[in-house]
């Protein structure tokens, strides 16, 4: 059968061939949205890596023009203290800008025995961001007062940049170089992967480092972790402490909540203008498909006729309409197969090859399930050609 199926397609090879292109076509656009949709789900699906909500962003313009540190450095003592002892307060820390959700990266390059990395997301914090946003300590330990004397100043890496360098061997005590400057670091613990981007992108290579006297004269924001009961009066009571403190500074308060909201929704809209995209192409696909399948049953009444004369039932004539039709699906799912294939064996935009198999999955049982459905209401009506009206009109 399958070979007189063959033949059939084969003797109307140039009729057949925009078809087949068309599905071609379709299972390109078609696995190129499975692909951003599964990438985006699987991001979704892994934990965040730290704890958000409740959690303030506070940001202030440059400390005083002074060449005091030290001075600065007492006056953001007295300002945690002060917020401290406020009711609703929880966890207090000053970190560099590259706070989650935020669009700030602080990229560095590291190297270890030989192996360079690009794009590392560099982390400025002090002892209580680890309490605050809730971290993972893997290995190690986190970093204490009088960790910043050292002449090899100690970092701490995330997972992800572990298996980077290390894969399973553990990191603690070993060197990183060519960061901060060209000074050596040394790795005293290793922390928990944060999606740093939002829920839907993968977390990246991540390094934290503690911070020391000279990073006040560039330090412009602090986090502050509230209680769920903190409400907008409490915050407006926080912007006037803080401005009693910081003089003359511009400060804006904002709740990592809506900042994750905001970068998620920046995220979806590719895959949401994509998959309006997709919709537009896959109903022009079906109509189509549909319409060449409708053409092609009224051009072959005579052949129809004719077997149904001879004793054919219309169900073996429907059934081999659509099974011409999914035989076409499958040689240009064979040559779409080849084509997306090369995608996870060249390792184009660097994505887990898991992602490619499962859209090329996807991808393929779609194609079929809409080449059936467009050929069975054909398929349906050719059953019901009596033999006698068809060779009349032949």
């Amino acid at each position: 059968m399958f070979k007189h199926l063959f033949t059939l397609i084969w003797n109307k090879k140039k009729r057949n061939l925009l078809m087949l292109a068309e599905m071609l076509i379709s299972f390109l656009v078609i696995f190129a949205l499975f692909t951003l949709v599964v990438f985006y789900y699987t991001n979704y699906r892994k934990p965040l890596g730290f704890e958000y909500e409740n959690v303030w962003v506070v940001s202030f313009s440059n400390p005083p023009n002074t060449n005091n540190m030290d001075s600065v450095k007492l006056m953001y003592d007295g300002l945690k203290q002060s917020l401290k002892s406020l009711p609703e307060t929880r966890e207090i820390s000053f970190c560099s800008g590259n706070i989650p959700f935020y669009n700030n990266q602080w990229e560095t390059s590291a190297r270890y025995n030989g192996k360079n990395v690009n794009h590392v997301n560099i982390y400025t914090v002090d002892d209580n961001y680890k309490n605050l946003m809730k971290l993972q300590l893997l290995e190690g330990r986190w970093f204490e007062r009088g960790d910043e004397i050292f002449k090899d100043r100690p970092v701490i890496i995330n997972e992800s940049l572990k298996k980077e360098f290390f894969g399973n061997e553990s990191p603690i005590g070993k060197y990183l170089g060519d960061i901060l400057g060209g000074n050596r670091t040394k790795i005293i613990g290793v922390v928990g992967s944060v999606k740093a981007r939002g829920d839907y992108t993968m977390p990246g290579l991540g390094m934290y480092q503690q911070i020391d006297t000279g990073s006040y004269r560039w330090l412009d924001r602090m986090m502050v972790k509230v209680s769920p009961r903190a409400d907008a009066a409490f915050e407006g009571h926080l912007y006037k402490t803080l401005a009693s403190v910081l003089k003359n500074s511009n400060i804006e308060i904002e709740h990592l909540v809506d900042k994750r909201r905001t970068i998620n929704y920046f995220t979806l809209v590719p895959m949401i203008v994509s998959l309006i995209v997709a919709i537009f192409l896959i109903i022009n696909v079906a109509l189509g498909l549909f319409g060449v399948l409708w053409y092609n049953i009224n051009k072959r009444k005579g052949e129809i006729g004719i077997r149904r004369a001879i004793g054919a039932s219309g169900k073996s004539v429907s059934v081999q309409l659509v099974s011409e039709s999914m035989i076409l699906a499958t040689l240009s799912l064979i040559i779409g197969t080849f084509f997306a294939m090369q995608f996870p064996l060249l390792n184009v935009f660097d994505l887990p090859t898991s992602v490619y198999i499962t859209a090329i999955v996807l991808s393929i049982i779609f194609i079929y399930l809409l080449v059936f459905i467009c050929s069975l209401y054909p398929g349906k009506q050719a059953a019901s050609i009596y033999p006698a009206v068809a060779l009349h009109e032949e």
